[in-house]
């Protein structure tokens, strides 16, 4: 890959690269669309990364190339960067990471660069590829311009500048590309961001399968209406058990005030919220605020078309997988004297697909057919991995069924599709927790 890349960069400047930047993608483990509610998630960093090769000047541009084809070239002046929310071009996730350094500086002048980009993080997979090109892009304008942060920092900034293309993720992706160690996975916790790690259990490894349908989660509102409904079931919430509302924003701060159990917290979200979807005049009644403060001060840019918020299956979600994500760190650090760890595992990892798929509907029939089909196949458990909506399912699979469960996979999902047969090959495969996002230089 590195050579190809080099290649690709003097082919396209006519000079060498002069070092390179690498972040890699992850598969989140348990603990699905709760990082942005303030909950902990259990990822580990995957092989399959974004690499960019780089060279510097002081012409005070950033030109940009892909080695993919359909990747368009792009070029623009580093002291007045423009990014369109509303066409999530690739080349725009990479000035994210840019213009997140270069405000976290203080707005100084950048160098001009020069950046071939290459990857193996299949797109909109739901393996992080734009978060690690956000990651990648911000390591490297770090380097270009001759500063130094240390990678928890590196992660703040990488994922509060993402949110430049409309994306009001929580933190988990950027966390693990620069936190990721090889060899274990992560408990990734927040304010403050702080990571432990996880040690997986012998006897069993995870294969991760992509169901072949794309979903960006940019050119879409699905992702951020979510987020919108966890943070006014918050208000909800919160309001019911007479808190200060108002000052409120992520479910995971309710149960802060409160200082309940997460099993408190379901039992509270039973209690107040109904299960059929609110409407705008009922949140707006139940709050004693007005229509257009519901748009202004809850609403994303592009959710303001939103008509109904199912508030109490949001909230059931979040709290469950919160607590999921507790237990299977608990299994994993019991797990060499404790039975059955792997089928426990594979158990909670179950629960999860199920609330994903049933309560924060974040799936699609082509991920639950495959997460099925890994069950059949002789997974202990199976689950969509990111936001959803398409892209992978992470599976466990005993050490000594893997083969069979590789063969049984492709036979029954990929084979029979002759679109799927053909993306086969960088859709299936066995994985193990790597390292973190670096910086290298050209030899």
């Amino acid at each position: 890959m590195l050579q190809n890349l080099k290649e690709a960069f003097e082919k396209k400047y006519g000079e060498a690269p002069l070092f390179y930047a690498q972040a890699p993608g992850r598969v989140n483990l348990i603990g699905e669309h709760i990082d942005y509610c303030g909950y902990a998630v259990l990822p580990m960093a995957i092989e399959q990364s974004i690499l960019a090769a780089v060279t510097v000047n002081d012409s005070k541009k950033i030109n940009l190339a892909n080695t993919e084809p359909k990747y368009k070239d792009f070029t623009v002046s580093s002291e007045d960067m423009e990014i369109d929310k509303d066409n999530p071009q690739w080349y725009y996730y990479f000035l994210c990471g840019v213009k997140g350094i270069q405000e976290h500086l203080g707005k100084v002048p950048l160098s001009g660069m020069k950046c071939v980009v290459d990857g193996t993080i299949p797109a909109s997979s739901g393996l992080s590829s734009s978060s690690a090109l956000v990651c990648c892009a911000a390591l490297l304008t770090m380097e270009v311009n001759h500063k130094s942060l240390n990678k928890v920092a590196l992660a703040e900034i990488s994922a509060k500048c993402e949110r430049y293309i409309g994306t009001e993720g929580g933190g988990m992706d950027q966390s693990i590309s620069f936190l990721a160690e090889e060899g274990t996975a992560k408990l990734i916790e927040f304010q403050p961001l702080r990571a432990s790690d996880v040690r997986l259990p012998e006897g069993a490894v995870f294969v991760i399968s992509n169901c072949c349908v794309e979903m960006n989660k940019a050119a879409t509102s699905h992702f951020n209406i979510r987020v919108v409904e966890c943070r006014i079931a918050t208000k909800m919430l919160a309001k019911a058990r007479g808190l200060e509302w108002g000052r409120l924003l992520k479910l995971s701060q309710v149960q802060t005030e409160l200082e309940a159990s997460l099993e408190e917290m379901l039992r509270l979200v039973a209690e107040v919220l109904h299960p059929e979807p609110y409407s705008r005049e009922e949140v707006c009644k139940a709050l004693g605020i007005t229509t257009e403060q519901l748009c202004t001060d809850l609403l994303s840019p592009n959710t303001q078309h939103v008509a109904q918020f199912k508030l109490y299956q949001r909230a059931r979600h979040v709290y469950g997988e919160a607590a999921r994500v507790l237990r299977f760190k608990s299994v994993c650090d019991e797990a060499p004297t404790a039975p059955n760890a792997v089928q426990r595992l594979g158990d909670l990892m179950k629960q999860s697909h199920a609330s994903c798929r049933d309560l924060y509907e974040c799936s699609c029939p082509e991920l639950d057919q495959l997460v099925e089909i890994c069950l059949q196949s002789g997974a202990v458990g199976s689950r969509l991995t990111g936001a959803g909506w398409g892209g992978c399912a992470v599976s466990m699979v005993p050490t000594d069924k893997v083969e069979s469960f590789l063969k049984s996979v492709r036979e029954l999902y990929y084979t029979a599709d002759p679109r799927r047969a053909e993306l086969e090959k960088h859709s299936l495969f066995v994985t193990k927790p790597g390292g973190g996002a670096a910086i290298f230089l050209e030899d």
